[in-house]
């Protein structure tokens, strides 16, 4: 996927494409910072591309950090015979030069002696950082605080019992999400009442009291010249739980920096009248920073806030056959794609095979 270089991308392209499974592949490698190195905690024969078991399932990602480029791949394998896949090849190089390879059970690591795994484990949580300013100690931070969201606000409540700086796709770990920037970082609370003001003009404070020992529950409060109401976060509408995301979403940028954020449809569950806004205040947000976003859509007012050159159009002729991406100003470029995006993605008339459109 060509992104390196936007500070935000959004994915378009029919259903089934491939734009969700981007999100996916992305949260099995963060997984694997996070802790999960056991395969069959991140993949199995099911996730086989079009369930071809001989060939070999590969993740790679690169990413430049703090001006040098970090390169991860591994690739995982189900040989004949056996009940789980195995990690094939594993390796992590920063600026071109490896800092281990890894086949089957063998680690190498460079300039010092190589060490045997089991081949069902992953190798990268195992191999230590020796300090803070350690290659791998940077590239597993920035993987472990990339923001994957697919959120189910349906199932947003406001309690909590603890804090993270690390919500889950879902986001049904929202509370503890807010806790842990707040009380990490003060001055997210700031960030967050700033943008919520300006979406919910009638907000005047929210509050997240402790109800037990551990436990705190929030609450937001709205208010006008005619009256008051505080609402528990559990009562608010879908939509606005989603601008309650956005607004932790944005304050996490100051914490994060640089930071990924790939959100599946954000504009899922908002008014036609509030898409554009939405979309906009994020993109002005990753635009001035060092992180990215990255979203994807099927809807026409978020298609229309971004360019060609930052929007990327995913397809595949057959579910047998991979899913090819392209960006949407080489599509026009090669005449397979002539006037209104949004326009020709209604007709149809987008030549998925690249060739000039009749």
């Amino acid at each position: 996927m060509p992104v390196s270089g936007q500070s935000s991308v959004l994915l378009i392209g029919k259903n089934g494409s491939g734009k969700t499974t981007v999100g996916r592949a992305l949260e099995i490698l963060q997984k694997i910072t996070r802790g999960k190195n056991r395969v069959r905690d991140l993949v199995n024969e099911g996730d086989l591309a079009r369930g071809r078991a001989d060939v070999p399932m590969r993740f790679e990602i690169e990413v430049e950090l703090k001006g040098k480029v970090y390169g991860y791949a591994i690739a995982f394998e189900f040989p004949v015979g056996f009940r789980e896949l195995r990690v094939r090849e594993e390796s992590f190089i920063v600026d071109g030069k490896p800092v281990y390879r890894r086949e089957l059970a063998e680690v190498h690591l460079v300039n010092e002696a190589s060490f045997r795994i089991d081949w069902h484990l992953v190798a990268l949580p195992i191999v230590q950082e020796q300090s803070t300013i350690d290659p791998l100690f940077i590239f597993k931070q920035w993987l472990t605080r990339m923001l994957i969201l697919q959120p189910a606000p349906g199932l947003i409540g406001g309690d909590s019992e603890e804090e993270t700086l690390q919500p889950n796709p879902q986001v049904t770990d929202f509370a503890a999400w807010f806790s842990g920037l707040v009380g990490q970082w003060p001055a997210a609370y700031a960030r967050i009442d700033s943008y919520l003001r300006e979406v919910l003009p009638d907000l005047k404070d929210i509050k997240n009291p402790l109800v037990g020992t551990k436990s705190k529950s929030l609450s937001v409060q709205f208010s006008t010249d005619r009256g008051s109401l505080t609402l528990p976060f559990g009562s608010l509408s879908d939509g606005e739980k989603c601008y309650m995301i956005s607004a932790l979403v944005l304050a996490a940028i100051d914490v994060y920096e640089p930071m990924l954020c790939f959100w599946d449809e954000p504009d899922n569950y908002l008014a036609l009248d509030e898409v554009g806004h939405f979309i906009v205040a994020l993109r002005k947000a990753f635009q001035s920073s060092r992180s990215q976003f990255i979203a994807t859509s099927h809807n026409q007012e978020a298609i229309n806030r971004f360019s060609d050159e930052n929007t990327l159009y995913l397809y595949r002729n057959s579910h047998v056959e991979p899913t090819v991406v392209r960006p949407v100003s080489d599509l026009r470029a090669s005449g397979s794609l002539h006037g209104d995006l949004v326009n020709a993605l209604v007709r149809g008339d987008v030549n998925q095979r690249g060739e000039p459109a009749p």
